[in-house]
């Protein structure tokens, strides 16, 4: 991998580590997770700290993604995610793709092996990096714990309207994401929104 922000220390979390399947167990203990592509991917590892990092808690704990949004199991593992936030789950063998904004979930047809060998190829394409790479033009960097503020939220931007970026920790990020979806999720498509921003 290119780009490399972080690396997480020594495995920490042994009760997790040992529910993940063999794959990912392997690929954890030459690396407890990382922060690569600038970015632009971040894979979780079995830690109690720094907090952004623990699968354990992005897994299980209180702000687990299957108790956040309707389409995530309890037994989908979030090992990972892009930029802004957007997750990679492990369902059995195969790794899906959740739109934290809409909630959706996406089939992505390759198992963990495949997902690694395809963003290591295409990782602008396999990670959606354009908005990264738009903050990075304008001089912007993201630190290890931070994902990437897309204003106004993807899913109803216009073609013409320019996204303001910023960085945000992440899981202050994630919490936005969750709340916005919780706020979405039963609205009719083409459902006209106002927006209140806070101070």
């Amino acid at each position: 991998m290119k780009g490399i922000l972080f690396t997480g220390r020594s495995i920490a979390d042994a009760h997790t580590f040992g529910l993940l399947p063999a794959y990912l167990q392997d690929f954890l203990r030459t690396q407890n997770g990382v922060v690569a592509y600038f970015g632009g991917l971040h894979i979780r590892g079995c830690c109690h700290a720094p907090a952004w990092h623990d699968l354990g808690a992005a897994w299980n704990g209180e702000q687990a993604f299957w108790k956040r949004y309707a389409t995530v199991r309890p037994t989908d593992i979030p090992f990972a995610q892009d930029c802004v936030g957007n997750q990679f789950l492990l369902r059995d063998d195969a790794v899906l793709f959740l739109d934290t904004e809409t909630g959706e979930l996406a089939d992505l047809e390759v198992d963990f092996k495949h997902f690694l060998f395809g963003i290591e190829k295409f990782p602008l394409d396999a990670l959606g990096m354009e908005p990264l790479r738009a903050f990075q033009q304008l001089g912007g960097r993201l630190e290890p714990g931070q994902l990437l503020s897309v204003y106004p939220p993807v899913c109803i931007q216009s073609a013409t309207e320019k996204p303001q970026l910023r960085p945000l920790p992440a899981l202050e990020r994630l919490a936005y994401l969750a709340d916005f979806y919780a706020q979405i999720k039963d609205l009719p498509d083409g459902q006209r929104l106002h927006f209140t921003l806070k101070a």
